[in-house]
């Protein structure tokens, strides 16, 4: 047992740098909005789209592939992102946060050559392909590219990650023969669609977004997360984050197709926030119960609570982006914004908590177990034990 909780252990080192990515974050979102922040740092709007996709998200996920591989050099990557992160909130030239961020999806990467070695597969593909464009960001960023122009390529990244997670899924529902071709093929159009927003601006977004709407069509069609929503527990909790998620991809998608290239302002705020709260983050928290415990090796049991920030994130989300983006209400940004932020913190909370709570509690590692098999239709379990 020693040497599982010393892995354990060790990982959750990995995982701090994200943690204390998405704290930077959430207070540079804070000075975004124009109110009070707890720590007030020049750079931290300037970073503060990075620190969010590449050091809290890009860490989180290479952590899980890395796992998932089992090997000591795989760690590198979480390592690297993780670390870039942490250096752009030095006072060190923002170049070296850059560069880290570079290596580390670099890395992350390569962590999908190994996998391909293992399982040649149309799901490892597509994430693979993700990761190409986690690549493309943060070079476009050390070249000097604004943000702004590299959201594409961000949300590619996150968008190609999990539709190829949720494509290993799809055999669980027994789909059509044509569905996985389906979701691949709108996964490389998106691919496509990203390079072409980047070089044919006026162009490739419309492209883009139209790209967007048919790979979520195609994911909400042929999702188990439709069946398993009518369950109970931590199955319908995860189908119902994702469903919800899917919805936030579309209105991005659809703002994209209608709007074209948003630099700034409302547009651009809805298309980022839909994409990175309302997809991302919903997606974070239906797979939380069950990757956690298999990362970290500490459980983390499902407790209905948790419906409360995830409801409470999609309220506030909605009236940040269908009222405040769309009607212009600089209030209705703001107070959505916040209640974006405690939701996000409630949900942290309650992990925090739950993992406490589970360590401290004899027995709660097979209700934990139980949890995590019932929950294989809507999360991801391929992380090595």
């Amino acid at each position: 047992m020693a040497p599982r909780a010393s892995a354990g252990s060790r990982r959750l080192v990995l995982l701090v740098p994200a943690g204390l990515a998405l704290l930077a974050g959430m207070d540079a979102a804070l000075m975004l909005l124009g109110l009070p922040a707890p720590v007030r740092v020049d750079r931290l709007p300037q970073v503060h789209g990075m620190l969010m996709v590449l050091g809290f998200v890009g860490t989180l996920i290479a952590l899980e592939r890395a796992v998932a591989l089992g090997r000591g050099p795989a760690f590198a990557a979480p390592a690297l992102l993780g670390a870039g992160g942490l250096l752009l909130l030095t006072p060190l030239p923002v170049a070296v946060g850059q560069l880290t961020q570079l290596a580390g999806t670099l890395a992350f990467a390569g962590l999908y050559v190994a996998i391909w070695r293992r399982q040649q597969a149309a799901p490892v593909a597509v994430q693979a392909l993700g990761a190409v464009l986690a690549v493309g960001a943060s070079a476009l960023w050390l070249a000097g590219v604004a943000v702004p122009g590299l959201a594409p390529f961000l949300v590619g990244f996150l968008v190609l990650t999990i539709a190829g997670e949720r494509l290993e899924l799809l055999r669980v529902g027994f789909p059509p023969a044509h569905a996985e071709p389906v979701v691949v093929a709108a996964s490389l159009a998106l691919a496509g669609a990203v390079l072409l927003a980047l070089l044919w601006p006026s162009v490739g977004y419309p492209v883009l977004g139209a790209c967007l709407l048919a790979l979520v069509t195609a994911l909400v069609r042929y999702d188990v997360a439709r069946r398993t929503v009518r369950a109970a527990g931590l199955p319908r909790f995860s189908a119902l984050a994702m469903l919800a998620g899917y919805g936030w991809l579309a209105v991005a998608g659809g703002t994209w197709l209608v709007a074209g290239p948003v630099p700034d302002g409302p547009a651009y705020d809805a298309v980022l926030h839909a994409v990175f709260l309302g997809f991302v983050l919903s997606m974070v928290m239906a797979h939380a119960p069950v990757i956690l415990p298999a990362v970290l090796r500490r459980p983390l049991p499902y407790r209905s609570a948790m419906l409360v920030p995830l409801a409470a994130l999609h309220v506030t989300l909605a009236l940040r982006v269908l009222v405040g983006d769309a009607h212009g209400s600089a209030l209705a940004v703001q107070v959505g914004g916040v209640g974006n932020i405690l939701a996000v913190l409630g949900f942290l909370a309650l992990a925090v908590h739950g993992t406490v709570r589970g360590l401290a509690r004899p027995g709660t590692g097979a209700s934990t177990a139980a949890d995590t098999a019932a929950a294989t239709a809507t999360g991801r379990t391929q992380v090595s034990a």
